[in-house]
């Protein structure tokens, strides 16, 4: 495949030309002079200028009427200007003399702003300043609702976890003779999938965290949801969980599975059935017009129905998008209701503290009809299929 070949994963300027005229209109409906974004996360959505957030604060001001302005670290000059965005405004170095947002609100100097968050310190201190100044959390909803190109960004994300998946089971199942670990297998799965990526797409966006990410957990360390692969080698008898993110475009996606290696005995593929059927309910579940929490009471009602319930240790899934994890959520206690182009994580998971654990995980978004996932390796490789010969 040649350079011109590779696929573009730049949304473009009118792409965000038209967030920045959502903005707008939410700031004329607040009735706001404008609006300054100080989350990394929704700059990026934004104004597609994706940089390294750290303790150097960065905003994006939208103003009702007129053109968007970068305010940025002087050391993000030149990469801002490289933006679509035509106005970019620097200070100096934080912490500073003054406080970052403090400027960024001087430099603007609109009457009435809304700020999309911050801490409770910095929101009170920068109102004694600013009385007129207000919060308005507006941006993180639109972030909810994804475009065709967001959608298709996520797709090829998806399709890059599921070929993790396969790297993984094909290192795992050539390295059981000479004891492959857990730690080797991550190696493994991110040269490779982050090569194929780097052959078949013009730019890494975001690429300082990684364009590929996962975890491996086996036997016993399995019942840890977050623990961290280690020196831990892989043996005949045990399950493996391997989960994969992968982001193109800056848009992220997942895919997950558990295997057994050697052959399972009939509580693994009781545990393997359990987990696929679980994620099954939970994407026919997936309908507009349905509550968050609807959906993961679906997905785990199968896991409790079939003597589980002390093995769950977490809700079903996320929302996903310019975060890894973002709002809404498909857990207890959200009630958002879904609606066409929200993108999600289906993970069943069982845990048993001592002994194993299997999680499974699909990325899938809402259709006007219903779910439709956009991860494949769990549809095509069922409970039987997660099997590797030792």
């Amino acid at each position: 495949m040649s350079d011109t070949e590779r696929r573009v994963v730049d949304l473009g300027e009118a792409h965000y030309r038209a967030r920045i005229a959502q903005i707008q209109a939410r700031a004329d409906a607040q009735g706001v002079d404008g609006m300054l974004l100080l989350n990394a996360n929704n700059v990026m959505w934004a104004s597609g200028f994706f940089h390294i957030p750290n303790e150097r604060p960065l905003g994006l001001y939208v103003p009702a009427n007129g053109e968007p302005r970068l305010l940025v670290p002087f050391l993000e000059k030149e990469q801002a200007e490289a933006s679509w965005i035509g106005d970019v405004r620097t200070y100096w170095e934080f912490p500073g003399s003054e406080p970052a947002e403090a400027w960024m609100l001087r430099d603007i100097g609109a009457a009435r702003v809304a700020l999309d968050g911050g801490s409770y310190t910095l929101i009170q201190g920068l109102q004694a300043q600013h009385p007129r100044l207000t919060v308005d959390g507006g941006v993180a909803h639109m972030r909810w609702l994804k475009t065709e190109a967001e959608i298709a960004l996520t797709e090829a994300a998806a399709g890059y976890a599921d070929y993790a998946l396969d790297v993984a089971r094909a290192s795992m199942a050539d390295g059981l003779r000479d004891g492959i670990t857990e730690i080797e297998v991550v190696r493994a799965v991110q040269a490779a999938t982050t090569a194929r990526m780097q052959h078949e797409l013009a730019e890494l966006t975001n690429f300082y965290r990684g364009a590929v990410s996962l975890t491996v957990h086996t036997g016993a360390r399995a019942a840890l949801p977050h623990g961290q692969p280690g020196p831990v080698a892989l043996r005949p008898g045990d399950t493996v969980i391997v989960g994969v993110g992968a982001k193109v475009g800056g848009y992220h996606a997942e895919s997950g599975c558990t295997f057994v290696i050697g052959q399972p005995s009939a509580d693994q593929l009781r545990c393997l059935e359990a987990t696929w059927a679980c994620d099954e309910a939970a994407f026919a579940a997936l309908r507009p017009g349905a509550t968050c929490e609807s959906v993961n009471a679906a997905g785990l009602a199968v896991l409790r129905e079939r003597g589980y319930a002390d093995a769950i240790r977490h809700r079903i899934g996320h929302g996903m998008g310019i975060e890894g994890h973002e709002a809404p959520w498909l857990s207890d206690g959200d009630t958002t209701l879904l609606a066409p182009s929200m993108v999600f994580s289906n993970e069943p998971g069982l845990y048993r503290p001592g002994t194993d654990g299997y999680r499974i995980i699909d990325s899938m978004v809402v259709t006007a009809t219903g779910g439709r996932r956009l991860s494949q390796y769990l549809s095509t490789h069922g409970p039987e299929d997660r099997v590797i010969p030792a």
